[in-house]
């Protein structure tokens, strides 16, 4: 009795230990992680992606809901091809990027969630800032957990990893980018896909 007793706040305690969240950095050493933008106007496309990224998210596999944190995008490193539109990207009518130099998504709630495995999706909704403005959103998710993958990532370091993908649409104009404007040439929706993975190093 006293064994079975033993094993059982054992397996209590191994299992406690392990539904705590883990704690993933998306601030990515070899600059991997990316996020690529799209505007698709009448006139012209436009195509730009930053890896200035970081930020901390807290998860635990086995409890999807359980997706807490924040991402954020070094606004200055969004860049686009053409030299003159890059220019116009960061300046004072557009993003600013001198006086709001940081895009920020924290979460807030976590829902629909269904895990298969090592692969969860569900539906974030979360806190999206843009040049001083807030709105929330809603975006879908698609989270995989990769249990002591981190050395095929980085090499001589042990742990996990924490691969988030989401594609979404914003508008421009309702972060108060040029509003109405431009719009033959400047889409006002902005297509998004999110390709991050996070670390979680063991100490």
């Amino acid at each position: 009795m006293k064994k079975l007793a033993s094993l059982l706040l054992t397996s209590a305690l191994a299992w406690n230990l392990h539904a705590d969240p883990m704690a993933f950095d998306f601030k990515d050493p070899k600059g991997v992680n990316n996020i690529v933008f799209k505007l698709d106007a009448p006139l012209e496309a436009i195509n730009g992606s930053t890896t200035g990224i970081s930020g901390k998210v807290s998860f635990d596999p086995e409890k999807g809901e359980s997706l807490k944190g924040r991402i954020v995008v070094d606004a200055k490193s969004l860049t686009v091809p053409n030299p003159l539109m890059n220019e116009h990207l960061h300046g004072a009518e557009w993003l600013e990027v001198d006086k709001y130099p940081e895009i920020i998504f924290e979460t807030e709630s976590v829902a629909n969630v269904k895990t298969e495995g090592f692969k969860t999706t569900a539906d974030v909704t979360g806190t999206l800032t843009i040049k001083g403005v807030s709105n929330k959103v809603t975006v879908p998710v698609k989270l995989t957990y990769l249990k002591d993958r981190l050395k095929d990532r980085v090499p001589k370091m042990e742990g996990d990893l924490l691969v988030i993908r989401s594609e979404f649409v914003i508008k421009r104009g309702d972060f108060n980018i040029m509003k109405g404007q431009a719009l033959d040439k400047v889409s006002d929706e902005i297509a998004l896909v999110f390709s991050l993975a996070g670390a979680a190093p063991k100490k």
